[in-house]
């Protein structure tokens, strides 16, 4: 009885099938979204428009699945924002807000996931408005794309099972340099759970002194899952939070008992919708009641905000994100959006050799040997959950890894 009631609390993992293609169930949806939102990211869409998009897709997507398990929870594992420039993240604007286009040569960074059952996948990626093989990408601008998306590469080549995760803080530190550029410092990528983004395996970006201190060695294992999130600057690597307004929230698993009638609703509302995923109060019933009533739960640490951050005026930030699978014959990148490497031209390039050597190796997962059938051997015989086939979308050497969630 009792070995019963412990593995009924044991935490699903991607040692078990369903577990795998409900993440590459989530993961394939948030890559169609994201091609959606990134081919309609043109001079003159507006940033609104672009959030809701993204939003509303992937609302559409899940709802395709599981249709008949009222009971399953799916849906939005983070809202689409759109940062601009030198805004860093979050950048999701509400209906009230005053309207923001996009203008040729903006560089944009595109963030969002799904999850299907507390199963997350998500994924971020950057493109230049009006970018082309013929009208290529130049200056700082291209050498923090090339930065990010190589820093991405390299990530994904070291986050396999016995891997470390101050290495790949090192690594990534290393690749920033080689492009004149700067991690954001304070970034985090953690290893996801169900319903959690944020469980306590990380991978900390350009550690300051006080971060090291708190900054855990960990390695990673075996049927564990992951958004890598790589945000590189042109400048220091120090963002800021200014006067824009925080419209992504997530709820928190502190009590408290709410005095105004506006707090108490929302709270009903983003509980029922959302529960434990991040989410943009652009998506509560009524915008202007959820603005009023969000004030309250954040004075009592019943939600936790997404600040918009922003470098320096003038210098340029870019972003790939990716969800990842620790799978015996191999990480499994989940969300991938392909990297248009002929319209990035930097002058610059990653010096360091043993990074070199790191990404000239595949990142093509193992396919395992059928052993030959003998007489004696049983056609019963049923593959485990690694030898799942991989996902279409996943990435093969060439490809860019996309991007998920921001926590400053």
């Amino acid at each position: 009885m009792g070995d019963k009631a412990e593995s009924s609390d044991e935490e699903p993992t991607i040692a078990e099938d369903v577990v795998v293609t409900k993440y590459k169930m989530a993961g394939e949806m948030t890559n169609r979204v994201m091609a959606q939102v990134l081919s309609s990211a043109v001079e003159g869409a507006s940033i609104l428009e672009l959030c809701e998009l993204g939003d509303r897709l992937i609302i559409e997507e899940t709802g395709k699945v599981y249709k008949k398990e009222k009971e399953l929870k799916k849906g939005i594992a983070f809202p689409t924002c759109v940062s601009v420039n030198n805004c860093v993240c979050h950048f999701s604007p509400l209906r009230s807000d005053a309207l923001v286009k996009l203008k040729n040569g903006d560089v944009l960074k595109i963030e969002l996931g799904a999850h299907v059952d507390g199963f997350i996948a998500v994924a971020a990626h950057t493109k230049v408005v009006g970018s082309s093989m013929n009208n290529k990408v130049t200056g700082r601008k291209a050498d923090v794309i090339q930065a990010a998306y190589t820093a991405a590469e390299v990530a994904l080549r070291m986050v396999v099972p016995g891997g470390d995760n101050l290495l790949v803080t090192e690594a990534i530190q290393k690749t920033a340099t080689s492009f004149k550029c700067q991690p954001i410092e304070g970034i985090l990528s953690h290893q996801l759970k169900r319903n959690m983004y944020d469980s306590e395996k990380c991978i900390l970006l350009n550690p300051s002194e006080a971060h090291r201190k708190e900054y855990k060695q960990v390695q990673f294992e075996l049927h564990e899952a992951y958004a890598i999130d790589i945000l590189v600057s042109t400048g220091d690597g120090k963002a800021k939070q200014l006067d824009t307004r925080t419209t992504v929230f997530r709820r928190t698993e502190d009590l408290y008992n709410l005095k105004m009638k506006a707090s108490r609703a929302f709270y009903s509302d983003i509980s029922s919708k959302f529960d434990v995923m991040p989410f943009s109060l652009r998506s509560c019933e009524d915008e202007g009641k959820a603005r009023m009533g969000v004030v309250e739960c954040i004075n009592h640490n019943l939600v936790e905000p997404y600040n918009v951050l922003y470098e320096k005026e003038g210098e340029f930030v870019a972003q790939f994100k990716f969800t990842v699978l620790l799978m015996p014959n191999g990480p499994q990148k989940i969300t991938s959006i392909p990297f248009d490497q002929e319209a990035i031209s930097s002058s610059l390039s990653l010096q360091d050799q043993e990074l070199k050597t790191l990404l000239a190796t595949s990142t093509a997962r193992k396919s395992k040997k059928k052993k030959k059938k003998t007489k004696a051997s049983s056609t019963k015989d049923v593959p485990p959950a690694a030898e799942l086939p991989s996902s279409t979308t996943g990435t093969s050497e060439g490809q860019a890894p996309p991007i998920a969630e921001v926590k400053s």
